[in-house]
């Protein structure tokens, strides 16, 4: 199929997008890497009445650390994550290894880490991570500048977020290191959309676990954090036993859908697969 019609801009700076946004009205949407909105376009499940090209804007595509955290541009590539082990180091490891997961090769070239959160898919790596490591969403507007948006306010549900229309996600901020994390995901072939991903992170020292996270997408409206889980990995010794307790505890915490893909009880033991399988890999670390 092809997109219905629509208005086509380029802009040549940060602000000039974000005024044009702001003239366009609501229905107009940004196109970074367009792996995702385009192809929803052509399927008519999505209808901007106006595109907003970012392609020309300079100074979005970096991976940066400063002061502990990682500072990452709106226009960086997939590719440019699964890359930057050098700027990444052991402590934000788990995103370079995350990247393999999205798509195939040409798709991490073009699409965009802004653009993933942005758009906001309830299996999306980018935003399962960023709800795991309480990372922050720098949006801007021309008219009121900027602001910064836990990633677990800013991601609502199904394919929306807390922008407003006139908003452009334009940096996405992981405040501190996560050298105990790792992400697993089960797709039924290599680059499709994951029926369910776990990611978890440890907080490790004196031969406990003093503190875990752990979350899940593909079980809910956006990618959640499981407490119930996390609450038995507090304060406790590592052992096989803690992680299929915190796994069973996952599982159990749950309420997803069924759908042409998959039952409800699939998706809850695929959950306490992958999140026995997440910890493992963590500790590993």
């Amino acid at each position: 199929m092809k997109p219905a019609a629509f208005a086509y801009h380029r802009a040549r700076d940060l602000r000039e997008a974000t005024e044009l946004l702001a003239e366009l009205g609501e229905d107009a949407k940004l196109l970074a890497g367009g792996l995702s909105l385009v192809a929803m376009m052509n399927f008519r499940l999505a209808r901007p009445s106006a595109l907003v090209d970012l392609g020309r804007v300079e100074g979005l595509s970096y991976l940066r650390r400063e002061n502990g955290a990682l500072r990452i541009g709106a226009l960086t590539t997939h590719h440019a994550v699964e890359t930057g082990r050098e700027v990444l180091g052991e402590e934000f490891a788990v995103l370079a290894d995350a990247a393999r997961h999205l798509g195939h090769h040409p798709i991490r070239t073009r699409g965009t880490f802004g653009g993933s959160i942005a758009h906001c898919d309830p299996t999306a790596e980018w935003c399962l991570l960023a709800v795991l490591l309480d990372a922050r969403v720098v949006v801007t507007s021309a008219a009121r500048g900027s602001r910064t948006i836990p990633a677990a306010e800013f991601l609502r549900g199904y394919f929306s977020t807390a922008a407003e229309p006139d908003e452009a996600v334009v940096e996405v901020v992981f405040p501190a290191p996560a050298r105990h994390a790792a992400l697993t995901e089960f797709a039924p072939r290599k680059g499709d959309f994951a029926l369910v991903a776990a990611a978890v992170e440890l907080d490790m020292a004196d031969g406990r676990c003093r503190r875990g996270r752990v979350a899940l997408g593909g079980v809910d409206a956006t990618a959640v954090r499981v407490p119930a889980a996390e609450a038995v990995l507090t304060d406790a010794s590592p052992a096989d036993d803690l992680w299929l307790a915190a796994a069973d505890a996952a599982a159990r915490a749950i309420e997803p859908g069924s759908d042409a893909h998959a039952s409800a009880d699939y998706r809850r033991r695929l959950t306490r697969t992958l999140v026995l399988r997440a910890l493992r890999e963590a500790v590993a670390r």
